[in-house]
């Protein structure tokens, strides 16, 4: 959820972090190698030291410690990526991964992924979420649309939620048609993403669903895929007092997250972060696809993620619940991790088990 994911992945090798030892999910706080706690420990707190008392974020600090990746028009390790504008006046754009590798006898649905970040750090072009990206392009496979919305708190509520529908709109008038060509078949479209992206897969699937009528777009939202959602609420949960002290993520730094994003004067309890909580008094639409809902463990967030599962199956919804109780937050970021692989293996079967027969011509 926080910047952290975008820099401490250049610090550990990949073979030292997949040799990491967890402890038993009785335990309150996870076993991780010391080199990758000290860098957790780093970079979160240069992540703490951009938030100003105030409220807002000095971007000078955050371009220091936030690596980004350059698109590649020739295709590395089978994925190639370029970058489409979607609106300049608010500065929206999309990376697209188009791997090389896909089987021509069928095509493969498009994942729309959100990054995380809080609402307020990371971007599209992040290196580890580039990382991310091209994994799920080449082991689904699929065409991934990784969207860089807007970010608090420049931009509060809901300009998240606007970027995300203004992609899909764009991607429904043609706007990636000349780059993708016939290698995807958008009838099977997912959402996708980790912490404040799962946050904004969700609510855009709410609107989508609602202002469909029925599934007559020609963008049809088959799946949300929601790694470890970054939902909240004026109660302190279990999870959130028992794990106060779990890497990358506190009751006082989601507080501020929370802050920075909400309308002014807002608390916890609004429906963007407690989405089925005391102010949500809106049916779930009809059309609002099925879910898979990824919950680690060690996260302090991991009640809101099970209640948020539980709820949405109380509302008649198909609700896939994956728990890795030995997970930190963010853990599929890291690679190389056991976690992280089978994570990509269950969103590689949940995406095509609901995924459009159709074949190309």
């Amino acid at each position: 959820m926080l910047i952290s994911h975008g820099l401490y992945l250049s610090i550990p090798s990949p073979e030292f972090i997949a040799a990491a030892s967890f402890p038993s999910p009785k335990m309150t706080k996870p076993q991780l190698p010391w080199k990758l706690r000290l860098a957790i420990s780093l970079v979160s707190a240069f992540s703490d030291a951009s938030r100003r008392s105030d409220g807002t974020i000095n971007r000078r600090l955050v371009s220091f410690f936030d690596n980004r990746a350059p698109p590649n028009p020739i295709p590395v390790r089978g994925v190639r990526t370029l970058d489409l504008l979607v609106d300049p006046s608010r500065h929206l754009w999309i990376r697209l991964f188009l791997p090389s590798a896909a089987d021509g006898s069928r095509k493969i649905p498009l994942v729309v992924f959100f990054h995380g970040g809080g609402f307020a750090f990371l971007s599209a072009d992040t290196q580890s979420y580039d990382l991310v990206c091209r994994r799920f392009a080449r082991k689904i496979p699929s065409v991934v649309v990784s969207v860089n919305y807007r970010l608090s708190p420049e931009h509060r509520f809901p300009a998240p939620y606007d970027d995300g529908t203004e992609v899909l709109r764009f991607i429904y008038s043609g706007g990636i048609d000349a780059a993708v060509g016939d290698l995807c078949d958008l009838r099977s479209c997912f959402l996708a993403g980790d912490s404040a992206g799962a946050n904004i897969a969700h609510h855009v699937a709410r609107r989508w669903s609602a202002a469909d009528g029925g599934g007559s777009k020609k963008v049809c939202i088959s799946g949300l895929v929601m790694i470890q959602p970054f939902f909240g609420g004026e109660e302190r949960t279990e999870s959130e007092i028992k794990l106060a002290g779990a890497p990358l993520v506190s009751t006082e730094r989601t507080d501020w997250m929370w802050r920075a994003f909400l309308p002014i004067g807002a608390d916890r309890d609004h429906e963007a972060a407690n989405v089925f909580g005391p102010r949500d008094l809106v049916e779930v639409e009809e059309d609002f696809p099925p879910a898979m809902v990824v919950v680690g463990g060690f996260d302090p967030l991991r009640d809101w993620q099970r209640r948020y599962a539980e709820r949405l199956r109380a509302r008649g919804k198909e609700v896939q619940l994956f728990e890795y109780p030995e997970a930190i937050h963010a853990f599929y970021i890291f690679p190389g991790m056991a976690d992280g692989v089978k994570l990509v293996e269950e969103m590689r079967r949940f995406i095509s088990s609901h995924s459009s027969p159709e074949k190309t011509e």
